[in-house]
């Protein structure tokens, strides 16, 4: 695209004079100085200087105001004329700030993205810096973004604040232009980097000098595995000495951070993935070091050595924050609810082994129990649990349960199950005759610990809890199970063994039904004779003498799995 720029000045007589074009320059330095000359020599009560960039594709212009100033261009109260302006940077060196870096990598993202470049390696280049001015109203858009956000923290108006950053920007954008026509930003190849380094030590402007040295070196890189690449190799040839070491180190750490905060580079550092959980799951390989299973680029290799080596701090925070966004973004994991629940499961138990001091633990819950808080909402839940049988829906519930954290989450998901339980589709399928009893208690029993070792809020755990075994105590009356080891020709001890066996074996649930038996075990312990017939029967099992202690041991034992104590059994067996 052949394009051709100049510069138009333009004057103004008076606060209602109208713009006049005095003259145009092709040198950018050249025409700010003639305006700032017409006010200086107050020739002129307003100036102002337009960019005209022509494009002979097209035959179209695009204009954009580089610079403007006036007496009288904006009202101003008197009391709030010496009143300093609310701007987030107030000199051209501000600019390279961490924040303000931050905050203008999030306003023009999207153009770092196409061009593939970090604001680092912008703020440092004047090719690409008039390929941003050239876009006009992405320039402008992002400097009246700023003016709006501090004006609500202000009494300063919009204008005269977008004023003052397109004068902080020109001054920014021109010391660039002119170091770099100045030759002030050498070009060494990777290896010379160290002794620049050396030589810059010291200096007042020594970061900045670097870092356009680095923002030209890296001009060449085809993609962001090959920019990684390039960094890595300039940081590992860093020289021993402290401070071009620490220069070294900083700036390679900074540009490197920036090229992990964006989606792009990430994109193309690891590769294409199938689903969000996939690339997360990447992201916490290179957090921690380790190589992703799928591999990568040399780029990708040699920063992930560098993690395992805990070497760039800046660099492992950018990841650690990325992967927090993510979890705390409304995309999902997996398409498949079950597979999204399983995939942060996974993460979870690996990311923890990550957590100090780039990654927070309250960090790390919080975006966890914000995505969980997304999984239980009725749009995601209530499809998977619809689709199922009474019995899977609470096998869902709980699965889901298992999988989440935070305490109102399980609050929420606790709604879903009150419903299940109350419903007489549930109880219909527990009471169906068709089915062995014993099963049918079983799973009842089942479903009840795995509620009892939830994370369910005590109360709902209790009252859930409560349900399962008020259903459990019906299925037993109308079972007569209890009647019907009563009605057996055996002795206590058989009955005793066989109640014994329906606490340990996990199908009787825990509350009345439970403590029902318990009191029948305890009763048919205490009948004359017990101890005596089960020391005989002991004896017919095994052939030889018992050993009494040990089958007290033993019995001991059993009614504890039971839930009867040593105590209370002994209490009660009768000789």
């Amino acid at each position: 695209m052949a394009q051709s720029i100049h510069y138009e000045i333009f004057s103004r007589q008076g606060a209602k004079g109208v713009w006049k074009m005095l003259d145009v320059r092709t040198e950018r330095d050249a025409a700010l100085q003639f305006a700032q000359s017409l006010m200086a020599d107050e020739k002129a009560t307003g100036v102002k200087v337009v960019k005209e960039t022509y494009n002979e594709d097209t035959g179209d212009y695009l204009s954009l105001k580089i610079f403007e100033d006036g007496h009288n261009q904006v009202k101003t109260a008197p009391a709030q004329e010496d009143v300093p302006h609310a701007l987030p940077c107030f000199k051209p060196d501000d600019l390279y700030s961490y924040h303000a870096r931050a905050t203008m990598t999030r306003l023009i993202a999207e153009y770092l993205s196409r061009n593939k470049i970090t604001i680092t390696e912008l703020i440092h280049r004047a090719d690409m810096l008039e390929k941003l001015e050239a876009t006009g109203t992405l320039y402008q858009h992002a400097i009246q973004k700023v003016a709006v956000a501090q004006a609500s923290s202000t009494t300063t108006g919009v204008q005269q604040i977008v004023k003052s950053l397109n004068e902080l920007t020109t001054q920014a954008f021109n010391r660039v232009y002119r170091d770099q026509r100045k030759g002030l930003f050498p070009v060494p190849s990777a290896d010379q980097f160290g002794e620049l380094a050396e030589n810059l030590s010291g200096q007042d402007d020594a970061a900045y000098v670097f870092n356009g040295a680095l923002a030209r070196h890296l001009k060449e890189a085809k993609g962001w595995d090959e920019k990684v690449l390039m960094l890595i190799t300039i940081m590992e040839n860093a020289p021993s000495q402290e401070a071009a070491r620490k220069l070294i180190l900083s700036s390679v750490d900074a540009i490197l951070s920036e090229c992990l905060g964006g989606a792009a580079a990430l994109q193309d550092l690891m590769g294409q993935k199938e689903n969000l959980g996939q690339a997360l799951n990447g992201l916490v390989s290179l957090f921690l070091g380790k190589l992703p299973d799928d591999g990568g680029g040399r780029g990708l290799a040699a920063l992930t050595h560098r993690f395992a080596a805990d070497d760039l701090p800046e660099a492992r925070t950018a990841i650690a924050s990325r992967i927090i966004a993510e979890f705390k973004s409304n995309k999902r994991l997996c398409p498949d609810l079950v597979e999204e629940l399983k995939t942060l499961r996974t993460i979870a138990n690996r990311i923890v082994m990550g957590i100090g001091k780039y990654l927070s633990h309250e960090d790390l819950i919080a975006g966890f129990t914000l995505r969980s808080k997304r999984l239980v909402a009725q749009e995601a839940l209530g499809r998977y649990i619809s689709e199922a049988g009474v019995e899977e829906k609470i096998e869902r519930i709980l699965f889901v349960e298992e999988n989440i954290i935070g305490a109102e989450n399980k609050r929420q998901l606790s709604t879903y199950i009150t419903p299940v339980l109350n419903s007489a589709a549930f109880e219909s399928h527990f009471q169906n005759p068709k089915l062995p009893l014993l099963q049918r208690m079983q799973r009842m029993a089942q479903i009840q610990a795995r509620v009892r070792r939830s994370g369910f809020v005590d109360v709902t755990r209790e009252e859930i809890t409560a349900k399962l075994d008020s259903l459990a105590v019906q299925m037993e009356a109308r079972g007569k199970l209890f009647d019907s080891i009563e009605a057996r020709s055996t002795s206590p001890v058989d009955k005793a063994q066989a109640l014994l066996r329906l606490l340990t074996g996990g199908l009787l649930t825990e509350g009345m039904l439970s403590a029902r038996a318990r009191e029948l075990i305890l009763g048919y312990m205490s009948k004359p004779g017990f101890l005596t017939g089960y020391m005989a029967q002991s004896q017919a099992k095994g052939g030889a003498a018992p050993d009494t202690e040990k089958l007290m041991t033993d019995l001991m034992e059993t009614l504890g799995k039971a839930g009867i104590t040593a105590e209370t059994g002994l209490k009660s067996i009768a000789a």
